[in-house]
């Protein structure tokens, strides 16, 4: 059986450590802002989360752009020369147009070499969603799952990935056309905090509403309790737009009332949290479905 690497992209928000830990192959998407061009790599180290909160805080825009057709190229070529195969697990489709990148370079790269083999997956997550099934497909891969067996693993599971999160300032959401000028503008004067999730298709979807940051957060494990398997018995992941405490807060509640005993917790990273802004909050976990 030939050995392989899992392959993926920096809308994955893990943190470094944990990447390297994974053994993953993380290929960057690119922040805009500022005249300036920021590889959006794990580590922080072009533009830190702190830096890049604190710029968007300031009233800066920022644009982001999708992992090319060169970028997976280089990289999976090197891996191919190497002896290895591939399983790429990619930022959804329907928000960005790395899957389709990637599909077109495997088609390019695999003709130079008919012994290996590339799978990409879509797997319609975003964040530490994607981050999550990340986790679970290393777990496989450290259980013996070859190439194979693990693209027909993720595209099994992908579906039963669920993404909760709330934003606090939806004037970021209608820049990106998600929401309406007037919701946009009405939400804010009354204190309506959207509740999200993304959907079979890889998009982001409103749910519901909650009066106040309090229940919005609070519909977020509220959903946990709705739609997890086994909630006890699972690692969730939260991320987060530069407010820690309140991802700290969500942690502690799903472990006392639901009795989860692992929460991994990062920062969203620059290209989604250009998007969603700071104080956005999402929970990721397994479920019956999305």
């Amino acid at each position: 059986m030939r050995d392989y690497v899992i392959m993926t992209d920096s809308c994955c928000d893990l943190n470094a450590y944990m990447a390297q830990q994974m053994d993953l192959y993380v290929l960057p998407l690119m922040l805009h802002m500022d005249g300036k061009d920021y590889p959006n790599l794990l580590d922080g180290s072009a533009i830190s989360p702190e830096e890049f909160y604190g710029k968007i805080r300031c009233g800066k825009l920022a644009t982001t752009s999708a992992a090319n057709v060169g970028q997976f190229e280089d990289a999976m070529g090197s891996v191919l020369a190497q002896g290895k195969d591939i399983v790429c697990l990619c930022f959804s489709s329907a928000l960005s147009t790395t899957y389709q990148s990637a599909v077109i370079a495997a088609n390019e790269v695999i003709a130079d070499y008919p012994d290996g083999r590339i799978y990409v997956v879509d797997t319609l997550c975003a964040s530490l969603g994607q981050g999550l099934l990340l986790y679970l497909a290393h777990e496989q891969k450290k259980n013996g799952l070859n190439a194979d067996e693990l693209a027909s693993w993720a595209e099994q599971t992908k579906g039963k990935i669920c993404h909760w999160f709330t934003v606090d300032d939806l004037n970021y959401l209608k820049l990106g056309g998600r929401v309406s000028a007037t919701t946009a503008l009405l939400g804010t004067m009354l204190s309506i905090k959207p509740v999200m999730h993304m959907s079979d298709e890889g998009k982001l979807t409103a749910v519901g509403k909650a009066r106040g940051r309090k229940g919005s957060l609070t519909a977020l494990i509220d959903a946990v309790e709705r739609l997890a398997i086994a909630p006890e018995k699972q690692t969730m992941f939260i991320c987060h737009g530069d407010c820690e405490a309140e991802a700290r807060w969500i942690a502690e509640e799903l472990k006392t009332r639901l009795g989860v005993k692992a929460v991994y917790i990062n920062y969203i990273g620059p290209v989604i949290g250009s998007h969603t802004g700071p104080n956005t909050v999402g929970l990721f976990f397994i479920g019956s479905e999305r």
